[in-house]
């Protein structure tokens, strides 16, 4: 078994170390390693804003980022021996966080953008497993580090399809970020005019921002491009299963994988989707189903009484409103609340049977709390 290595300078961007990866999906990237099954990788990335959101970083450049630096991977990894069809398995086997991450509310983005236009920003301080931050007091986050983003290249059919799909949802008036070479590593325009964002998930994964992906998961992926172009970066310390203000406790990390191929296995069994699958806890169980929790709920039922009947995104929408404001009663304000149901707060669905209504609740962990 080999070991293969991709370091870089985190004094740097990503735009000027550019052949350490990239920050946008084609299948033309070249490669910046090459591997067999069975050997591990170790990849050095950044944090999903490329640096501007440092230590010193302030609500200016929160509310006016460069957006178009989002997100910044480390990689393609080719797999030597994997084709389209193969189902690709990386066994996670370790992510070290850094010791500086950060939450912020960017205008504009976010479940509840609508309702927090301000910019805001939690620094948190990761040490011993846990996170905490002067910013957001009173609470101490249980870290269960790993990959925002994680994923294999699309083809170049598959990329031509997603490029129509999203250009239809945007003409639908959906919020999509269609391809921009402005800030595109790399910036050949061949592949820049053309690449493929990062912000959504997709077949071949992406930023799925999936917090059970930690070490000791195994991410299984339809491969769709010839050594199948692994890539990460976006690391994550902590997250709620809803990231609603849109970035978890954001931070850079040391990324270690393995990886093996199941020949044909996605084109045999009709795998067009990422799966993932684990044999242990992925973090204490105290914490991945908590012992002491207080649970809101939402119903697809607007503030001013009309039933949006079976509408699944305006229930979570309003557990997490009635989380914000049980939030505000323990003398949180609204966006120190909002941040918090973005890094600890976990939405479920509770039931999508009960015509016309469904139901979502959010569960907020107690232990988390030290006062």
């Amino acid at each position: 078994m080999a070991v293969h290595e991709v370091r870089i300078d985190r004094t740097k961007t990503l735009g000027e170390q550019p052949r350490t990866g990239h920050n946008r999906w084609h299948p033309d990237i070249a490669p910046v390693v090459r591997c067999q099954p069975g050997d591990e990788v170790v990849l050095e990335t950044r944090d999903a804003f490329d640096g501007q959101m440092g230590p010193d970083a302030t609500l200016d450049t929160v509310g006016a980022p460069n957006l178009d630096v989002v997100h910044p991977l480390t990689g393609p990894v080719y797999v030597d021996g994997a084709e389209p069809g193969d189902l690709l398995e990386v066994e996670i086997l370790e992510v070290v966080p850094d010791g500086y991450g950060y939450t912020v509310q960017v205008p504009g983005f976010g479940f509840l953008r609508d309702l927090f236009p301000d910019p805001f920003m939690v620094r948190w301080t990761m040490a011993d497993g846990w996170a905490t931050s002067d910013d957001l007091p009173g609470v101490r986050i249980p870290g269960a580090p790993f990959m925002g983003t994680i994923g294999l290249s699309p083809g170049h059919e598959a990329l031509a399809r997603i490029t129509a799909r999203e250009q239809a949802a945007l003409d639908r008036g959906g919020f999509v970020l269609p391809p921009s070479a402005g800030s595109a590593v790399p910036s050949d325009p061949a592949i820049a005019d053309t690449a493929l964002r990062t912000i959504p998930p997709r077949e071949q994964a992406g930023n799925v921002d999936i917090k059970q992906l930690a070490a000791g998961t195994r991410l299984l992926i339809p491969v769709d491009t010839p050594g199948a172009l692994f890539s990460a970066g976006d690391g994550h310390f902590a997250q709620g299963d809803c990231e609603t203000c849109g970035t978890a406790i954001e931070m850079s990390a040391t990324l270690r994988v393995r990886f093996a191929v199941h020949r044909g296995v996605a084109r045999q069994h009709g795998i067009r989707d990422p799966q993932f699958a684990r044999s242990e806890y992925w973090v204490d169980p105290g914490y991945a189903t908590p012992r002491r929790f207080h649970a809101t709920t939402g119903m697809s039922v607007d503030r001013d009484g009309t039933l949006r009947a079976e509408d699944a995104t305006l229930a979570a929408r309003n557990a997490l409103l009635n989380m914000i404001d049980l939030l505000g009663t323990r003398g949180y304000s609204r966006q120190q609340a909002y941040a918090l149901c973005s890094v600890a707060v976990d939405l479920k669905v509770s039931q999508l049977v009960d015509v016309p209504s469904f139901l979502v609740s959010a569960f907020l962990p107690e232990d988390i709390f030290t006062d």
